[in-house]
């Protein structure tokens, strides 16, 4: 007898806490219906290409004594040879030398030369020259320049030493922990280093932007002080670019006791890398040897 009074009233009641007005749950479901829909409970996923190595036991035979190759994109590494071991930095230091550059002066702005350097790879600039930032880094990346490296730490308002510091202190932010450097050309000092893996921290962080971008893929050009008194012949010492199709820049070093350094951009179609060489016999032959590898022997798989 009890069921009879039971049932109309769960019906009453199910009916009243549905009925369209100020119902609560009419109200989720109504403001929420995205929630609900039946295609919108469906993950969506997307494909990435990750890279993979097709030959493990074919290892490019290179004289570098470090090296580290990483697809760009998911900055996945398909090679290394020593990656963590230090060396000394070169010229490549002066990657760097253009990051610190490009955050403390702005491009258009103009500095003195203020002492000679002749020592290594130069643009030749005179005392008292006065030049634009852009154009020092023209010589700084396109043509190695000590000399540019000079004029851009000597600048610095609070001087070359405090530069030096920020060079080290930009390291660290991009996640360099295994480098330091105690000139702004990358000079021989002994108590400086680099690695390879840091190496492609330092070439990432610089492709991110689009100015240095452009700056190292720069065959050749000319560039003049401010008054146009001076003009200064800039060739890329990369002699890759242009000679390899997809070598988009980066940097070459080289002393007789760093050896022979290149870090290389290097595209083919939507594939990406960095190339990392150090302390080479000859790091442009060592290079295109990691390009002919690159080219027969990895290869990309889509995973979610």
């Amino acid at each position: 007898m009890r069921y009879k009074f039971i049932i109309p009233f769960a019906v009453y009641s199910f009916f009243f806490l549905f009925y369209p007005g100020n119902s609560f749950y009419i109200k989720i479901f109504s403001f929420n219906r995205q929630i609900f829909a039946k295609e919108d409970k469906l993950i969506k996923y997307q494909l990435h290409p990750f890279p993979y190595v097709i030959n493990k036991y074919r290892i490019p035979e290179i004289s570098a004594e470090g090296a580290y190759v990483v697809d760009l994109k998911s900055f996945s590494p398909v090679f290394e040879k020593n990656s963590s071991l230090r060396f000394l930095p070169a010229s490549i230091t002066k990657i760097i030398t253009a990051l610190v550059s490009y955050d403390v002066y702005k491009l258009d702005g103009v500095l003195t030369v203020r002492r000679i350097i002749n020592e290594g790879q130069t643009m030749e600039v005179v005392q008292g020259e006065k030049i634009t930032v852009e154009n020092l880094l023209y010589g700084l990346l396109v043509h190695s320049a000590n000399d540019a490296a000079y004029v851009l730490a000597d600048n610095y308002k609070d001087g070359a030493d405090k530069f030096v510091k920020l060079m080290n202190e930009k390291a660290r932010e991009i996640g360099m922990r295994n480098s330091l450097f105690k000139n702004p050309a990358g000079l021989d000092d002994f108590g400086q280093y680099i690695t390879a893996y840091d190496l492609v921290l330092a070439g990432r962080e610089l492709l991110k932007n689009k100015q240095l971008a452009k700056i190292v893929s720069t065959k050749t050009i000319t560039v003049s002080d401010v008054d146009f008194k001076r003009f200064h012949q800039l060739q890329n010492v990369n002699k890759l670019l242009g000679e390899i199709p997809g070598i988009g820049g980066l940097k070459t070093g080289y002393t007789l006791d760093a050896g022979e350094n290149l870090i290389s951009f290097y595209k083919k179609d939507s594939r990406q890398f960095l190339i990392v060489i150090l302390k080479s016999q000859d790091r442009f032959l060592d290079t295109k040897k990691m390009i002919d590898w690159l080219d027969s022997n990895v290869d990309y798989v889509n995973v979610f």
